[in-house]
């Protein structure tokens, strides 16, 4: 039986709890359950001994554990030099992403039909090879034989960019030059396309001005999940904890 200062928590408040723990497979979902409901009562534990008053419902408890924590740890602002520091360090992260202006050819199969996948490669392969030869009439067969959407379009899906479409062709965009075809059928789970990169357009780097708060504001979330964290262990190390290893601080007030 799993206790925390011998109180006692109970299979059935364990499997009601798992609802919010979705995991790989049962015995992991239990797992984080049970560990959640352990760090829950540690911090209950500790807000009654602190004196704090709450009502017994959720939201009551809830309220209990961030006065708690608000009044038991008391952070810093974000310092300006770490901030500037880590847009130095950083700066990859802060730009906006490279928009793609792209055209595809699809010839629908659905990924669980074999003859329906080897039809769309032998028409996607037959496709690419007279486009080789004759680039301009990517349009005209477009419109005769995409299954998209686009197809009216001659095959232009405008600017995506990085998830817009399907990874497979996140991919290929990524590697190809403004103009050119891919040499080879992509194969999604909607089907078999023909893609062609009608140009590419290159994210802005960001200025430092337009998004030191917002790094301010994560080092400052990062912050406070370590030192919540650092608090649980704390008082897990100083309680009776039965039953269940704490591995880690779980707790929605620690994501």
């Amino acid at each position: 039986m799993i206790s925390v200062n011998g109180q006692q928590i109970g299979e059935p408040e364990i499997l009601a709890e798992m609802q919010y723990h979705p995991a790989p497979s049962r015995d992991a979902a239990y797992a984080e359950a049970a560990e959640a409901l352990v760090v829950r009562e540690l911090l209950l534990q500790r807000a009654a001994a602190a004196g704090l008053a709450w009502a017994a419902t959720p939201e009551g408890e809830e309220g209990a554990i961030e006065a708690l924590l608000a009044r038991e740890l008391k952070l810093p602002e974000a310092d300006p030099t770490a901030v500037r520091r880590y847009f130095d360090n950083n700066g990859a992260k802060f730009r906006s992403p490279d928009l793609f202006e792209a055209s595809h050819i699809l010839y629908l199969a659905p990924r669980e039909d074999a003859e329906a996948q080897a039809r769309a490669r032998t028409s996607a392969e037959r496709t690419l090879a007279i486009l080789k030869a004759d680039p301009a009439v990517f349009g005209k067969i477009a419109k005769a034989e995409s299954a998209c959407a686009s197809a009216g379009e001659g095959g232009r899906l405008g600017q995506v960019a990085a998830g817009d479409t399907a990874p497979e062709i996140d991919t290929f965009l990524q590697a190809l030059e403004d103009g050119q075809l891919c040499p080879v059928p992509v194969e999604t789970r909607y089907g078999v396309h023909v893609l062609r990169l009608d140009r590419r357009i290159p994210g802005r780097a960001f200025a430092f001005e337009e998004v030191q708060d917002q790094i301010a504001r994560d080092l400052a979330a990062n912050a406070w999940r370590r030192a919540v964290s650092g608090y649980i262990a704390l008082l897990a190390a100083s309680a009776r904890v039965n039953g269940i290893e704490i591995r880690t601080a779980v707790t929605p007030l620690v994501q």
